[in-house]
């Protein structure tokens, strides 16, 4: 999912790379945060993979983990709402969710208004996995801004969410 985002992201700047100039930001500059970027995605790809690879989770992947995290620790959810939340199918999300209850993370009920409807839950082994994963994007965020004073954190907090509206524009314009 990252290497798509990337990737979108990546052509999108070689095109304005190729432009010189834009909105006075030099072909330099360009280079220079592509690369950063680049590395980033990919280290950000990598620990969290790392992360989630414990000798407890070793059954666990980063979808699962992403799945986890849109069910979250709250009350039960319905299907359609944690696969729009992700940005998939329902269909799609059925896949995971049954691999997910196989291997004990996540349960299934139906709701009590409507017996159509599918509700998913973390089951205690899921939220388990589900805080330490919380855990470990709270010391990731903490390591980033531990030296940053607060217009520092204030212009990250901006550019990441320009990063993101791009991505999500970009995702947007895909999808129909």
């Amino acid at each position: 999912m990252l290497f798509i985002l990337y990737k979108a992201f990546s052509d999108t700047l070689y095109e304005r790379i190729s432009r010189r100039n834009v909105r006075g930001v030099t072909v330099e500059i360009r280079q220079r945060l592509n690369e950063v970027l680049v590395k980033l995605f990919r280290n950000i790809n990598s620990i969290e993979e790392q992360a989630i690879k414990t000798e407890e989770y070793r059954d666990m992947t980063a979808n699962d983990m992403h799945v986890i995290e849109a069910i979250g620790m709250r009350d039960p959810r319905n299907m359609s709402a944690v696969a729009k939340s992700l940005g998939v199918t329902t269909g799609t999300l059925t896949i995971s969710v049954n691999s997910l209850v196989k291997k004990g993370y996540v349960e299934r009920i139906r709701s009590e208004e409507d017996r159509r409807v599918v509700l998913v839950s973390l089951s205690p082994k899921g939220e388990k996995a589900y805080l330490q994963h919380e855990a470990f994007h709270k010391e990731m965020i903490d390591a980033i801004v531990a030296r940053m004073d607060e217009e520092e954190k204030r212009i990250l907090e901006k550019a990441l969410k320009n990063l993101n509206d791009f991505f999500s524009e970009k995702s947007r314009l895909g999808k129909g």
